[in-house]
């Protein structure tokens, strides 16, 4: 989302269904009342008002959460660019339990995105698959691709933010946002071991087969 809004042709709009997911799941997560207090958790006005609303710049970016689109009507992505984000699941978790120690396979959203991208193939159509281990290798290289992939062309401004919390974050920033508001950019990427807490290990099992799936689509460079 940061290296879209660097882009001058670009709107960007923090992950729109949180407050609906929430209100469906009644899934405790850090500041669930402020975003409940905040955003509209009508998924019907929400699409309306924000998914199919002229915002008045050639390209539009919804950071999205595959799992938030739950119980609601999601024709309005055939009228997108649908692209699925994925990260190697025990670095993914690992980040995702510090603020969820009762993460579940439910919470990594990889079901949600193999759900949708079979939907995508059944339609006949190629799926838009970035892994973020490709992208913090070669972060330019992958945006050229990945823009070539999507229909629009690459700018350089993609590459750079500057550090620090920006106007289009949710109020969820205080408690998911640190690390990306320290960067400027997209940090190198480097193997390391992580360690993930034992009662966390089912889950991995569960998450690694649908990132492989995923991973059969991903953008090669």
């Amino acid at each position: 989302m940061y290296s879209f809004r660097e882009r001058q042709d670009t709107t960007v709009f923090d992950e729109p269904f949180y407050a609906h997911y929430l209100n469906v799941t009644g899934r405790e997560h850090p500041g669930r009342e402020e975003v409940l207090k905040t955003q509209n958790p009508n998924p019907a006005q929400v699409t309306e008002e924000i998914m199919l609303a002229d915002h008045g710049t050639p390209v539009v970016f919804f950071k999205q959460m595959a799992h938030h689109l739950i119980e609601m009507d999601r024709s309005f992505l055939s009228q997108c660019v649908n692209v699925l984000l994925v990260r190697e699941p025990t670095e993914m978790l690992a980040s995702l339990a510090v603020n969820l120690k009762d993460a579940t396979l439910g919470d990594t959203g990889l079901e949600s995105q193999v759900d949708l991208m079979e939907e995508i193939l059944s339609e006949g159509e190629t799926p838009v698959v970035l892994d973020a281990t490709t992208l913090r290798k070669n972060p330019r290289n992958a945006l050229e691709k990945f823009c070539e992939n999507i229909g629009i062309s690459f700018d350089e401004a993609m590459l750079s933010w500057p550090a620090g919390p920006k106007p289009e974050d949710g109020v969820w920033e205080k408690y998911w946002y640190h690390g990306v508001h320290a960067s400027t950019g997209f940090l190198p990427y480097e193997p390391k071991e992580v360690t993930i807490p034992e009662d966390l290990t089912a889950v991995i099992e569960e998450a690694v087969p649908l990132y492989e799936r995923l991973s059969e689509y991903a953008l090669e460079l």
